[in-house]
């Protein structure tokens, strides 16, 4: 097949015809370089012109066309890799696998025996040609059809130093990096803008006529314009650059296979290979834990800084997606790159671990960065009208052109008189100013936008906010705002006895109390308890305290690393001393409800506590013990 879909585009393969390519050289040449200023504009039709059509496993050029109603094309050059470069010995034989992942998709794209591997990159991603799929494939994460099993199994006793380099050269370096555009490279794509190349042309004709003033007043206009264009596309690639830098600089320890732990540069980093989380840090990746717990702010994501727990994947023995089998709650085991780790819980068997799940590019924070980059086109409707009213005009232009192009010749006036009064009329029509009076008006609302701390990644939306008269908010959390206080419980067996919070009355000891005492995901950080504010405030209305688990508890049986609960001074009389949570399950969407497993100072069993949606935890309780 010549074409395939993916990622929302169409892909269609070429490959380079010399005369063709010679023909087109020799046309730049004969027509002044505008054959290459349209081949600027139009990519397709330099495709069209130097390439013949052919399958997609042959070409050594593609075309991308995406599926949106703007049809937008992009030509990609097909880049071959060579595994031979590497400096150790690679098997040749088809029938050995070159990763111990056998859902990974380099062990389809190599091939052999020439260990090469083809490859295109799109907007920073990197796809690779499978040879048993016909089609291109993201390289650069794990594959989502493998199974809790296999990533524990492949991955968690880390990659062999031979993967590891296999894998960086396929998948490429662990990076966000934000190219600093040339001023030059800035400026040429200024004016190879299609209004300005006009502009060019249409003041070059004046000048020639005599127009003095209005021309260099147009071309004053256009430099100044042209040059706070260039120059505020030039502060805002820098302050995207100096923002991802970091990313690229973090000190990580991995798990290789058969040596140990070893310290590297997170640039380094591959999918598979096995992070130790020692503490409070930046995530450079995305990684699955799978061993241990910790909590971690995501404040870059969800723009919220509450805490949240992440539990590692369950280790089963099924073939399920490891997606599938946690639903659409996989994100609570998942932790994101450009995330604060803010504090880690050991299971007791080792360290805290992590596998890489992504890198680069293809991480939450790559994709941020690429919306920035590359932000989405919208078909508004004044584009549109203003389009059409643009071509309306050229239109306009044209048949002036004409009209008087016959009345000049019809009076018999010289061919050089006819040819510039016709062009004269036609460039009259489309205003040359235009381009510049556009960029002049987006910069100095942009300036003004900056005082008020207001920062846009795509500048020539502002002209559409001059229509806009309403703007619509949707706040996530809307019942867990700042000043929720609690009212009072009401325990389901007793539903006449409500117990005021607001009266100052204190919770009696029970199970509700130690339920609303250990039931939830708050952490203590720094000596400060964080978490969900509807948490919080049901904790402080027990009056109890958290503590961190410290010697005096263990002499209780309790394991270390655990948050204890205990009375508080104002809390009512427990015959509890403490209460440790061992395993918090967060509040999952798809359950409806969240657990923790506690044990009680003194006692050598445990107590699971469970909060949630009142139709769900109805199914757990026992039916004679209802009260209607």
């Amino acid at each position: 097949t010549s074409h395939v879909y993916f990622t929302l585009q169409e892909v269609f393969g070429y490959r380079t015809h010399n005369l063709r390519r010679a023909l087109c050289l020799i046309t730049t040449m004969l027509t002044c370089g505008v054959l290459l200023l349209v081949f600027y504009w139009k990519p397709q039709w330099r495709v069209w012109a130097n390439c013949n059509p052919c399958p997609l496993q042959e070409a050594d050029t593609v075309l991308l066309r995406t599926t949106d109603e703007f049809q937008r094309y992009t030509r990609k050059k097909v880049i071959c890799l060579y595994l031979a470069t590497l400096k150790f010995p690679i098997s040749k034989n088809p029938e050995e696998p070159l990763v111990a992942d056998r859902h990974s998709v380099i062990n389809h794209a190599v091939l052999k025996p020439e260990l090469k591997l083809r490859y295109i990159q799109v907007r920073k991603i990197r796809y690779v040609w499978d040879n048993l799929e016909k089609r291109f494939q993201k390289v650069g994460l794990l594959e989502d059809s493998n199974s809790c099993y296999d990533i524990h199994h492949t991955f968690g006793r880390g990659l062999t130093s031979e993967e590891q380099e296999v894998r960086r050269l396929v998948c490429g370096p662990n990076a966000i990096e934000v190219e600093i555009q040339p001023i030059w490279k800035l400026l040429i794509k200024q004016v190879l803008n299609p209004f300005y190349v006009f502009q060019a042309f249409t003041l070059t004709l004046w000048l020639s006529q005599g127009y003095i003033e209005y021309s260099v007043a147009i071309i004053i206009l256009s430099i100044i314009s042209i040059v706070l264009s260039v120059y505020d596309l030039r502060q805002q690639s820098v302050k995207l650059h100096n923002l991802v830098e970091d990313h690229n600089k973090v000190q990580v320890t991995v798990m290789v296979k058969d040596k140990g732990l070893q310290k590297l540069e997170s640039h380094l980093l591959v999918p598979g290979d096995t992070l130790i989380l020692p503490g409070k840090t930046s995530l450079p990746c995305d990684a699955i834990l799978i061993d241990g717990s910790c909590v971690v702010t995501e404040g870059m994501l969800t723009g919220e800084s509450i805490p949240v727990t992440k539990t590692p994947l369950p280790y089963t023995e099924n073939t399920v997606a490891w997606k599938s089998h946690s639903l659409e709650d996989y994100r609570k085991h998942v932790l994101f790159c450009g995330t604060e780790l803010i504090q880690v819980k050991p299971s007791g068997q080792g360290p805290v671990r992590a596998v890489v799940l992504q890198t680069g590019y293809n991480t939450a924070k790559g994709d941020l960065v690429r919306s920035i980059l590359y932000p989405r086109p919208l078909n508004f409707k004044l584009y549109n009208d203003a389009f059409k009213f643009i071509v309306f005009l050229a239109f306009l232009g044209i048949v002036g052109f004409f009209y008087a192009l016959g009345v000049y010749m019809y009076h018999g006036v010289s061919p050089r008189d006819t040819a510039t009064m016709a062009l004269l009329l036609l460039t009259v029509t489309v205003p040359p100013v235009l381009p510049a009076a556009l960029t002049t008006g987006i910069v100095y609302a942009q300036k003004r936008l900056k005082k008020k701390k207001i920062f846009c990644i795509s500048p020539q939306r502002i002209n559409m906010c001059g229509q806009i008269n309403l703007v619509c908010f949707d706040k996530t959390g809307t019942l867990t705002e700042d000043g929720l206080d609690l009212w009072g419980d009401c325990p389901y067996s007793l539903p006449q006895e409500v117990n005021s919070f607001a009266s100052g009355k204190v919770l009696p000891w029970g199970p509700l109390c130690a339920a609303m005492t250990s039931c939830h995901s708050l952490i203590l950080l720094n000596g400060t308890i964080q978490g969900d504010p509807l948490d919080l405030k049901m904790f402080e209305g027990t009056a109890w305290i958290m503590e961190d688990c410290d010697a005096d508890y263990r002499t209780f049986g309790m394991p270390g690393s655990n948050i204890i609960i205990k009375p508080g001074p104002k809390a009512s009389w427990s015959p509890v001393e403490a209460i440790a949570i061992l395993r918090q399950f967060p509040f999952s969407s798809s359950l409806q409800r969240m657990s923790v497993v506690a044990q009680v100072a003194g006692e050598d069993h445990f107590h699971v506590y469970m909060k949630g949606a009142p139709e769900m935890l109805a199914k757990f309780c026992k039916s004679e013990t209802g009260n209607n």
